[in-house]
């Protein structure tokens, strides 16, 4: 459990995160040595410093509407907990009482909308029921149209269903909504690569590089689309970033060596782009866990993007094709 939360905020934030906990910490230890009245006072000061330091960084790694239900929630009771921690000591078990009944309380009263309308479309998507799981969220949408999820959530569906275009425009409109959000312009980057507009693609995953430099999906998707688009000192740059990263998942891994191979055999540097196969060749079981992914009834719109990388990729594995005719190869 701790190392999905910490893949999930990335090591940037693990990191602001570690440094947040040692420093406070280290200070309260010292104050131990000083018998003064005002240390309890600071020591205190300091344990609200790094919950209210940590709930920043959770919170930048929040979708915006996670973030704004978030501090609706926590934001008055960690105001409850100042006032008896500092002011009034003598009430201190009654704010912190209020605190926690208010962060219960908020739980209800701010719990995400429509979360049974999902489920519903999820329920008819795992069907291949594609149009109800989408009237479905147009309903959602036509509640509460301000709401970028709800168009990130029916562009997911449109992909799987393989409407590239209305897809798209949901991403669009997302970024409209959200312009500060990665998620927003990684999804419209995805769908762009899908219907083979790379340099919308590009234009795109930059933006989404921009907004989050320490998240590897943005890094990845970049470099993906710069594969597609020749670029092959920039892919490596920006794939190499994603591994410092920690790509997750070792069929996303497979896919950055087999980019990065590619891009160092493009450039003549096929010293480089065999240790990359080698280490592709290392991803044991990645090549499967794609097979099955792909052969999925609900894979065509993956398997087209994809489908002759993994191809690629496995010939690499098997030594059917070497880095050799991998650097005469066009762009995939």
């Amino acid at each position: 459990m701790i190392g999905r939360f910490a893949r999930y905020l990335g090591p940037v934030r693990v990191q602001a995160l570690f440094y947040l906990l040692a420093g406070t910490g280290l200070i309260s230890l010292i104050l131990n040595a000083f018998e003064e009245d005002w240390v309890p006072q600071v020591q205190t000061l300091l344990v609200l410093i790094f919950f209210v330091g940590a709930a920043i960084i959770i919170f930048t790694r929040l979708e915006r509407e996670e973030r704004g239900r978030w501090l609706a929630i926590l934001l008055p009771a960690i105001g409850a907990l100042i006032i008896g921690m500092l002011f009034l000591p003598e009430y201190q078990a009654i704010f912190a009482g209020g605190a926690l009944g208010w962060i219960i309380a908020g739980l209800i009263i701010f719990r995400p909308r429509g979360k049974m309308e999902y489920q519903k479309a999820v329920k008819h998507l795992r069907k291949n029921e594609f149009a109800d799981a989408v009237r479905i969220m147009d309903d959602v949408i036509k509640a509460e149209p301000n709401e970028g999820q709800h168009y990130r959530f029916r562009a997911e569906i449109l992909r799987v269903w393989g409407k590239l275009d209305r897809a798209r425009r949901d991403y669009e409109q997302m970024v409209k909504l959200e312009p500060d959000s990665a998620v927003a312009y990684n999804g419209l980057a995805e769908v762009n690569l899908q219907s083979g507009r790379y340099d919308a693609a590009r234009e795109a995953a930059l933006k989404a590089y921009a907004l989050a430099p320490g998240e590897w999906v943005a890094a990845y998707n970049l470099g993906m689309i710069e594969d597609r688009l020749g670029l092959s000192n920039e892919a490596i740059e920006h794939l190499q970033q994603a591994l410092r990263l920690r790509v997750p998942e070792k069929r996303h891994r497979l896919l950055v060596r087999l980019y990065l191979a590619r891009a160092y055999a493009r450039l003549g540097d096929l010293e480089s782009a065999r240790r990359e196969v080698a280490a592709l060749k290392a991803e044991r079981g990645a090549l499967k866990e794609w097979n099955t992914l792909l052969g999925s009834d609900q894979a065509a719109t993956l398997r087209a993007a994809l489908g002759d990388d993994i191809r690629t990729a496995q010939a690499l594995a098997q030594d059917e094709m070497t880095v050799e005719q991998l650097a005469s190869g066009a762009p995939a």
